[in-house]
């Protein structure tokens, strides 16, 4: 059951994960970076059951991360095509693939994420768009945007975002 607490639905990392928080959702977006487009393919790449992946599919599709195309007339085939809010979904992957491989991976990396052009693996890091300094827990805060409630500015100063308790490194 999707959680309808106005505070999640407002906040926009609970919206995000009604739309791609399901395990599978993920792992066929990240089918999907990697070229992947038919059902055939979702489906062989991850061995999904096929009404599973048909309702992923079709929820992927409304939500907007897929343009459903039309590529065979008889019978009709479709492919689903990346839009650009998925598209922008690629950094979240990107940190998934690093992270697990910093903390998930204790016989080495399977995958690596490398430059296109040189092959050369990347190191995923989240930064600031108009500095470009990395953006980490202990420099960033959650606060109240211009259009959040009450409810959600009340809940937000009530947290306690400005001094999280962390392990030390190394736990």
């Amino acid at each position: 059951m999707q959680p309808k607490s106005p505070s999640i639905l407002e906040c926009p990392v609970g919206r995000a994960v009604e739309t791609v928080g399901e395990w599978w959702s993920i792992l066929i977006l990240r089918d999907a970076f990697q070229g992947s487009t038919r059902f055939d393919e979702f489906s062989q790449n991850l061995g999904i059951a096929p009404n599973i992946l048909s309702r992923r599919l079709a929820h992927l599709t409304k939500s907007g991360m897929f343009v459903r195309r039309r590529y065979h007339e008889r019978p009709p085939r479709y492919e689903y095509v990346l839009t650009e809010k998925a598209r922008d979904f690629f950094p979240v992957i990107a940190t998934l693939l690093a992270w697990g491989n910093k903390h998930l991976a204790p016989k080495g990396e399977a995958i690596v994420l490398a430059n296109r052009g040189d092959r050369q693996p990347f190191d995923p890091i989240v930064v600031d768009a108009t500095d470009g300094r990395p953006i980490t827990l202990a420099n960033a805060v959650v606060i109240a945007g211009p259009r959040a409630s009450r409810g959600m500015r009340a809940r937000l100063a009530s947290l306690k975002a400005m001094n999280p308790v962390v392990a030390p490194a190394g736990d």
